[in-house]
């Protein structure tokens, strides 16, 4: 007899661990709206101890970006200099519904910035000229709202400045200031919705002076979804979709060292979490620092917090990084690193 199937029910299952390719699960097809909760067809056999959760892979061509590559992929935009000899980073950003598949079977319908869950990764060098031209492909009216300096008028908030009409452009234009890991999101109302469907995005800005130099450097932006739209997530994930780290490790090798931009947006939770297996890493608070502030192995974030880690591994092997708390990596946050010799 078909049930909804809560949020609970899906932690106590495994996540998506149930929704594997020999269709244990199916979920209702049609539209998710406000007021429609996917069905549970069959009640499926509790997911056995020990076992990982989350298998099968999302067609991540038809999603238009992979996770893999959303680590590494900084958008320094199309640069050039202004008379006063200023660097100008110019970017084109559009704002988009896109259904997505979030875990094998189920589609969601995202908010995006140029198509992608997270954004785009902006990276600039302190004192540069930003110039974003916004354009509104959507049938709700959007912005971008940027963490850090700039005048009201280009906050991006309704009754600054910034905001976009459907089918309406704005340029933003801000100096990058000051140095650090920061963020920008969708500031039209309800917030909470605008941010919850897909529209944030991390953005770098380097000292003058550079940082010292690392052999990986990491972009990882912490984010939930809520399927059935009731204000309770239902999946978490690090760049946008649940288990693919946990599915695909990322490979280091040993003495490697490895730096994190670590963003959190997730919305409808207080806190999430950042927890590294078998290592401690040196952790910078928003990234406004050149010197750590603790040697841990475990942070926590509030949505809009974010910090730099840097850490190497001493010995091979496969180790986990997830979020501790249990719930939240049971239905998405979780990744391994693999160290190679």
């Amino acid at each position: 007899m078909p049930r909804n199937l809560s949020r609970r029910d899906l932690f106590k299952l495994g996540g998506a661990g149930i929704l594997t390719a020999s269709g244990i699960v199916a979920l209702n097809k049609t539209s998710l709206t406000t007021n429609h909760k996917h069905n549970l067809l069959q009640t499926p056999a509790p997911m056995e101890h020990g076992a990982l959760p989350g298998v099968g892979e999302v067609d991540h061509e038809r999603n238009g970006f992979n996770p893999m590559e959303l680590l590494t992929d900084f958008d320094y935009g199309h640069v050039s200099l202004l008379p006063n000899g200023q660097t100008l980073r110019e970017y084109e950003v559009v704002a988009i519904n896109k259904e997505i598949e979030i875990v094998p079977g189920i589609k969601f319908p995202a908010w995006t910035y140029n198509g992608r869950v997270p954004g785009p990764t902006f990276r600039a060098t302190e004192g540069d000229r930003i110039r974003i031209k916004f354009i509104n492909g959507s049938n709700h009216v959007h912005s971008m709202h940027f963490h850090g300096f700039h005048p009201g008028s280009m906050d991006g908030v309704p009754g600054s400045g910034g905001m976009a009409e459907p089918g309406q452009e704005f340029t933003y234009e801000f100096d990058a200031e000051p140095f650090g890991l920061h963020l920008y999101h969708c500031h039209a109302f309800p917030l909470a919705r605008h941010i919850a469907k897909g529209l944030y995005g991390a953005f770098v800005i380097d000292p003058k002076e550079g940082r010292p130099r690392v052999d990986h450097e990491f972009v990882m932006v912490m984010s939930g979804f809520d399927v059935d739209f009731d204000d309770t997530n239902d999946f978490y994930a690090v760049n946008g979709i649940p288990f693919y780290y946990q599915n695909h490790p990322i490979q280091i090798r040993v003495g490697e060292t490895v730096r994190i931009y670590l963003v959190n947006i997730l919305e409808f939770d207080l806190i999430n979490s950042f927890h590294l297996h078998a290592n401690f890493f040196q952790y910078y608070p928003t990234g406004t620092s050149l010197t750590p502030s603790e040697f841990t192995d475990t942070i926590i974030q509030g949505q809009a917090q974010r910090g730099i880690l840097e850490f190497s591994y001493k010995y091979p092997g496969m180790y986990m990084f997830h979020a501790h708390v249990t719930e939240f990596a049971e239905l998405g946050w979780n990744g391994m690193f693999e160290v190679i010799p």
